[in-house]
């Protein structure tokens, strides 16, 4: 799915160049003293923007400013192996998914590591407890969901939905070269049979559910482009019309946001896309300054493969 450019290759480089520039300068210059990442600029950290925003900079991982921010990031996690979202709130949070995924790229696979894949390995929708299970035997479920495919929730005791089943799938695919359970190998087979199962008309994902009450739900871009990341290497399903939906989407779409995501996955399956224009201005949000770093074509999307897939 290649492009073509009517702008020579020289300008296309000098572009790329300026547009990583100032996005990278933005995250340097935001980090926060105790080493982490707010959502905004002088915002308390949380771990979500500190994750991202290591991996965007992962370049720098010799620096001191990285150094701090893995410490900050290593400090919050619980004794269950779960990390908490920030260093103020003492709950376990979808974002260990993230920690996870961050310590494989690192090749930092310690106790903490095995203990974060632990938990993530524990934590199943609501919707998959037995007696729920049982219950949908009797009263199919309204939105056609199959409990016996165990996806992830945003938090304890909620049910599942398609982006935290999506980011725990790229984390214990990054975490299986190190991890040889039979459990992690079913868990990523569960997960992603959940994603497939609820997969829109459209061809792309919506945020939970593919139909509600009979009626088809629309996919949504941020929700196509990270289901698509969780099913990276899966070899039997045919997700040629699911990347087509998602180019096209990436071609639409006017948010930001969803271009990222949608860049970053579709340049994980090998799909050429333009530069974005240098031009456009650097975001506020931290998390975006990131994502679009993690989007360039210089190859920061990778952290989100599977190890052993080709580029």
């Amino acid at each position: 799915m290649a492009l073509k450019f009517s702008v020579r290759s020289s300008d296309i480089l000098h572009m790329a160049e300026d547009y990583l520039r100032s996005r990278l300068d933005a995250l340097r210059s935001n980090q926060n003293p105790d080493g982490g990442w707010g959502y905004f600029p002088g915002k308390r950290s949380w771990l979500e923007p500190t994750a991202y925003a290591l991996l965007a900079l992962y370049g720098e991982a010799d620096s001191p400013a990285w150094q701090k921010g893995w410490r900050l990031l290593r400090s919050w996690q619980r004794d269950d192996g779960a990390w908490q979202p920030n260093g103020h709130i003492p709950e376990p949070h979808w974002s260990t998914a993230l920690a996870v995924t961050l310590h494989a790229v690192h090749r930092v696979h310690d106790d903490a590591f095995r203990k974060g894949v632990s938990w993530l390995l524990s934590l199943s929708g609501a919707e998959s407890r037995p007696l729920v299970r049982l219950f949908s035997l009797v009263l199919p479920s309204p939105t056609g969901h199959d409990p016996s495919f165990r996806g992830w929730p945003w938090r304890p005791e909620a049910t599942s939905w398609i982006e935290p089943t999506a980011h725990a799938l790229v984390a214990l695919k990054r975490a299986a070269p190190q991890v040889r359970d039979a459990e992690l190998s079913r868990r990523i087979v569960l997960g992603e049979g959940m994603i497939l199962r609820r997969r829109c008309s459209d061809g792309g994902w919506n945020y939970g559910s593919k139909s509600a009450l009979g009626i088809d739900l629309p996919s949504y871009p941020e929700t196509t482009a990270l289901a698509l990341l969780g099913l990276q290497g899966n070899r039997d399903a045919d997700l040629t019309a699911a990347l087509r939906h998602a180019f096209h989407l990436w071609q639409d779409s006017r948010s930001r946001w969803s271009r990222a995501w949608l860049a970053i996955s579709l340049r994980s399956f090998g799909t050429d896309l333009p530069v974005e224009p240098s031009e456009q201005p650097v975001a506020r949000d931290l998390v975006l300054n990131a994502l679009e770093v993690l989007a360039a074509p210089e190859g920061g999307f990778r952290h989100f493969r599977p190890e052993g897939i080709p580029s």
